[in-house]
């Protein structure tokens, strides 16, 4: 399968399904380390995933914007309390999937976030590629041999 980054445009179904693999796993463990957590069948649990990947997509933007002071002053924390809300707003449509309060949500919020951040540490999933361009033509200056990098591209690039 191509493993290539997907163009503008473009869905790359290896991340979705692996989005949607991590979602999964994240209720299947939260509910059973907590009582506050059920759902009644794996069909369910199936749209559980379908509609919060749905409405991350199109809901959870738009919410981050909104509380963009708030996330910014948690330090990110206020990212998790988009998601139980986002769970929340999924309880409410999915019949047969239950959380007992918005802390049941909160909690399914968190083990969701924790299981995707070991799996992007155990596959090394996200690499933040920072490419810098200079203004000006490519080749003058001084030092102008010594900034091109091992392709021949004039772009100095920084993977973290």
């Amino acid at each position: 399968m191509d493993n290539r980054p997907a163009r503008k445009g473009q869905i790359n179904f290896v991340k979705l399904l692996q989005s949607w693999v991590l979602i999964a796993l994240g209720v299947l463990i939260a509910s059973s380390l907590s009582d506050g957590v059920h759902y009644d069948s794996r069909g369910t649990l199936v749209l559980v995933v379908l509609l919060l990947s749905l409405f991350n997509l199109v809901i959870r933007p738009v919410l981050i914007l909104f509380a963009l002071p708030f996330v910014v002053l948690t330090f990110g924390f206020g990212l998790v309390v988009i998601n139980a809300l986002v769970l929340l707003l999924v309880e409410a449509v999915v019949p047969g999937f239950q959380l007992a309060s918005f802390w049941s949500a909160l909690w399914v919020a968190l083990v969701i976030s924790l299981v995707s951040l070991a799996a992007n540490l155990l596959v090394g999933g996200s690499r933040v590629k920072v490419t810098v361009r200079r203004s000006g033509p490519p080749g003058k200056g001084p030092d102008s041999s010594a900034r091109k990098n091992l392709s021949g591209n004039d772009d100095d690039v920084i993977d973290i």
